[in-house]
């Protein structure tokens, strides 16, 4: 036993004596995050942070200086790509019930934390972090108020070690004054919740008990639900509303006005381009729902989803892309082809970037440490042969997080090399 930890702390001092290497990356085309380019960069990493990003025509340097170079001529440097509202982490087999950690029972569970279920062993991140995805916030689901979500890396020993913000705001599914029916493939026409009422107001009595209990100096008796929104008022968490169309978004707008909560994040937001303005005036970021999808209305334009990151850049409103949906946790990995099916539709490949970098590290309260390769951030990147956005050329080759190389290996890609050597498949 004691082999075994005095194995674990020698790991351990290798990983931060990589940290306080010093490592030149050069000659890549380096995408930055925030909208631009330098097509020949030299960026250096000193303490696991990004120590300097500039254009390697104009700045002269001494290689000696660094323990490592590396030559990225051909290349292209992004920042870590991030999956927000994700059960990454929650859920391994989705036909093993015994796999899956992101639901509780009841309907009101605010204090359910996703920063203890993080599974960083899973076999599933191994996979998503090799097509660049090197954060993701893991999510709780189901409910009213379903948990506290936590930003993580797709790296690290446990969640301790893994965790880049924890308990970063609560998940509200807000009523749906529509209830749908049928499912995708053979969807049936809408009904009028008639719930809805009576749903709100339940909800709306919840707000006003954990309200007077935040107002409340002094308190006797401890209540852990209440406890855990105090953040909602305080405006140090998010509050993200899960909710798609106009109605319920306006509804939901208004509904934390009344309790003055600081900070709303929409999370699907299908109809959110129809209130662009609404939620300009007062600053709320969207989420959106995955692309690759069918609109709701049989009347409306069949590419309609693919256009929605286009219809709130235009109208100067912050969103991100995420993936909520089936098999969400293993097709994290395609969210650079969300982003790329968005520069199809009306964005420049660098906007679509930002949708799966900077934008998201902003809306999550994290663009201060990650999102962009900007000097004194984390040095969270990767390195592909070719354009990210595209699945053709896309191929990721080197990563880092916090400045530490990380493996790539994953058991897909060990099957691939297995079984190519055994039929004599030649790449």
């Amino acid at each position: 036993m004691k082999y075994f930890i005095l194995f674990l702390i020698v790991l351990s001092c290798s990983a931060k004596a990589q940290n306080k290497k010093r490592i030149l990356l050069k000659n890549a085309t380096a995408h930055i995050g925030n909208g631009n380019i330098i097509e020949n960069s030299l960026i250096t990493i000193k303490d696991g942070k990004i120590d300097l990003v500039a254009d390697a025509r104009l700045v002269k340097i001494d290689i000696n200086q660094f323990d490592t170079t590396i030559d990225l001529s051909g290349k292209h440097i992004y920042p870590g790509l991030i999956a927000p509202n994700c059960i990454l982490g929650l859920q391994e087999a989705e036909a093993v019930r015994q796999t899956s950690d992101y639901a509780e029972v009841g309907d009101y569970n605010p204090h359910v934390r996703s920063l203890i279920a993080y599974n960083a062993e899973s076999k599933i991140l191994e996979t998503v972090k090799a097509n660049g995805v090197l954060y993701t916030q893991s999510t709780p689901r189901y409910g009213v108020i379903s948990g506290m979500s936590s930003v993580f890396a797709t790296d690290g020993w446990n969640w301790e070690d893994a965790v880049l913000k924890a308990d970063d705001g609560v998940h509200l599914n807000f009523p749906n004054s529509i209830q749908k029916r049928g499912w995708w493939a053979e969807p049936l026409p809408s009904d009028k919740n008639v719930k809805y009422n009576e749903q709100l107001n339940e909800l709306t009595t919840f707000f006003e008990n954990a309200f007077a209990y935040y107002s409340t100096k002094n308190v006797v008796d401890k209540n852990l639900r209440f406890e855990s929104m105090k953040g909602i008022f305080d405006g140090t968490k998010n509050l993200y509303i899960h909710t798609d169309y106009v109605k319920d978004i306006i509804t939901a707008i208004n509904f934390t006005k009344r309790f003055n909560i600081k900070k709303m994040v929409l999370v699907g937001g299908k109809d959110s381009y129809k209130i662009t303005k609404l939620l300009r005036e007062n600053n709320i970021a969207v989420m959106l729902n995955r692309l690759h999808d069918l609109p709701d209305l049989p009347e409306a334009e069949i590419d309609l989803m693919y256009k929605l990151p286009y219809l709130l850049q235009k109208d100067s409103v912050l969103f991100c892309l995420q993936n909520q949906g089936d098999m969400e946790a293993m097709n994290a990995r395609n969210i650079a082809f969300l982003a790329g099916t968005a520069a199809a539709y009306g964005l420049t490949k660098e906007q679509a970037l930002q949708s799966v970098t900077l934008s998201s590290a902003k809306i999550l309260g994290i663009d201060h440490l990650v999102g962009s390769i900007e000097t004194g951030k984390l040095a969270s990147i990767i390195v592909s042969e070719g354009d990210i956005l595209d699945m053709r050329t896309n191929k990721i080759i080197l990563a880092f997080i916090n400045g530490r190389s990380i493996s790539l290996s994953n058991f897909q890609n060990d099957l691939h090399k297995k079984y190519s050597n055994k039929l004599g498949i030649k790449e």
